[in-house]
C-alpha cells in the first residue's frame, strides 16, 4: 500500500519541482563578472528570454518608475549626416561630440564628400570629421604603404580637417592580413595630426583574436578614443533577433573594459531597428527548383506571356520586428553607467525617439 501510494504522489512532486525551477531560470538577476582571461566570461544579466507584453503607451510610464535621475556621462557622440543638420537641434544641449558624416574615398582612393562645418557654427561641442569606407578591396589599396595613394590619402585628411576638432576613421571592412597596415596607417594619420583628436570606429568584439584588423589593445596604443559599434549583432541577412540584445552589450562592454582606459572607450548604441519577414521565394530559380515550387503549391495551370510560362503563389507571410525605443536605450545606458562606461556614442541623429535626451546629461 505504501509503495502504491509513493508512486502515485511522484508525479505531483516532479511537476513541482519543475515549476520552481523554472520561476528561478525567469527571474532576473544581478550582472556578476568573473575575470579569466581576455575572453572574460560573465553571468548573464537575463539567463533566459523573458517575455512580456505592455501597451505602447505604457512605455514612459515603465520608465518614469524604474529611471527617475538621467544618466550622466562624460562624452555624448551623436553622428550626423551631412544634408540633414536639422537632427542635431533636439539633442543640442546634450551631445557633446559631433560625428559629421561623411566623407569617403572614390574609386581611386580619392577623399571626397567632406562636409562644411560651418553649417553647423552654432553647436557649441567638438565636431569631427568622419571617414567612411566599406570595400575589403578599396581600404587594401589605400592602406598599403607601397602606393603613392595612401600618402595622398593622410595628406588630403590633414587637410581637410583644418576645420574640425577631430578626424574619425571608419573603415568598416579592413583585411586581417592588412592589419599592419591599418595600424601604420594611424600612427602615421596622428603624427600628422597632433592636434587633433584622433578616432576610430570599430566592430564589436567579445574576445581578443588571434589575427585582427581590429585588435583593441594595439588601436588604444595610436588614438585618442575608440568607439565600439555595440550594434548589429543581428544584421538584414542574418535570422532575426535584437539589433543589440542586452547581454551581448554587456559581453562587448566588458571585453572592451578589460582592454581599453575608460577615458578612451565609446559605447556605440542604436537609434535604429530590424524586420524580417518569413518569405524566402523571390530570387532566381533553377527549373528544378521551380518545379518544386509548383509541385509544393500544388500548382496546376500557368499562364504564358508571349511564350513564357508564368504562375503565381499566394501565401501568408509574417514579418518581425526588433527595435529600440525609450526603455530599452535608457536600460542599456543604465548597465552601461553602472558598469563604468563614461562615454556614449549613437548612431545616428534623427532616427531617435526624442524623448531619450531628458534621461541624458553631461558634466
Amino acid at each position: 500500500m505504501k509503495n502504491n501510494f509513493t508512486f502515485k504522489i511522484l508525479p505531483f512532486v516532479l511537476i513541482f519541482l519543475f515549476c520552481v525551477f523554472s520561476f528561478s531560470c525567469a527571474t532576473k538577476t544581478v550582472p556578476v563578472e568573473t575575470k579569466t582571461d581576455d575572453t572574460t566570461e560573465l553571468s548573464l544579466i537575463f539567463p533566459k528570454a523573458i517575455f512580456e507584453k505592455e501597451k505602447i503607451s505604457d512605455v514612459k510610464q515603465k520608465v518614469d518608475s524604474e529611471f527617475s535621475q538621467p544618466h550622466q556621462f562624460t562624452e555624448v557622440w551623436g553622428y550626423l549626416l551631412d544634408g540633414r543638420e536639422h537632427e542635431l537641434n533636439p539633442s543640442k544641449n546634450v551631445v557633446t561630440d559631433v560625428g559629421y558624416f561623411g566623407a569617403g574615398l572614390n574609386t581611386f582612393g580619392k577623399l571626397v564628400g567632406v562636409p562644411n562645418p560651418t553649417k553647423i557654427k552654432d553647436f557649441a561641442g567638438r565636431i569631427h570629421l568622419v571617414i567612411v569606407d566599406n570595400s575589403r578591396s578599396l581600404t587594401h589599396f589605400c592602406l598599403n604603404p607601397k602606393y603613392d595613394v595612401r600618402k595622398n590619402l593622410i595628406d588630403d585628411i590633414v587637410k581637410s580637417s583644418k576645420n574640425f576638432d577631430g578626424v574619425q576613421i571608419d573603415f568598416e571592412l579592413v583585411s586581417n592580413q592588412d592589419e599592419e597596415h591599418y595600424l601604420s596607417f594611424l600612427k602615421e594619420l596622428k603624427r600628422k595630426l597632433p592636434n587633433k583628436i584622433l578616432s576610430v570606429a570599430i566592430p564589436a568584439r567579445l574576445k581578443t583574436l588571434e589575427k585582427d584588423a581590429y585588435h583593441y589593445s594595439k588601436i588604444n596604443e595610436i588614438v585618442d578614443r575608440i568607439i565600439v559599434m555595440a550594434y548589429d549583432e543581428h544584421w538584414a541577412t542574418s535570422r532575426p533577433g535584437a539589433v543589440a540584445s542586452i547581454n551581448w552589450c554587456q559581453r562587448v562592454m566588458s571585453y572592451a573594459l578589460s582592454v581599453i582606459p575608460d577615458e578612451k572607450l565609446v559605447m556605440g548604441l542604436p537609434f535604429y531597428g530590424r524586420g524580417w519577414n518569413t518569405d524566402d521565394t523571390a530570387g532566381a530559380y533553377r527549373f528544378p527548383s521551380i518545379e518544386k515550387l509548383q509541385t509544393n503549391n500544388k500548382i496546376s495551370e500557368i499562364v504564358r506571356e508571349n511564350a513564357i510560362p508564368s504562375f503565381e503563389i499566394k501565401k501568408q507571410v509574417t514579418y518581425k520586428f526588433y527595435y529600440d525605443d525609450l526603455y530599452s536605450l535608457v536600460f542599456r545606458m543604465d548597465m552601461y553607467k553602472d558598469n563604468g562606461v563614461k562615454n556614449l556614442a549613437f548612431w545616428r541623429l534623427g532616427q531617435e525617439e526624442t524623448e531619450v535626451w531628458n534621461y541624458i546629461k553631461t558634466k
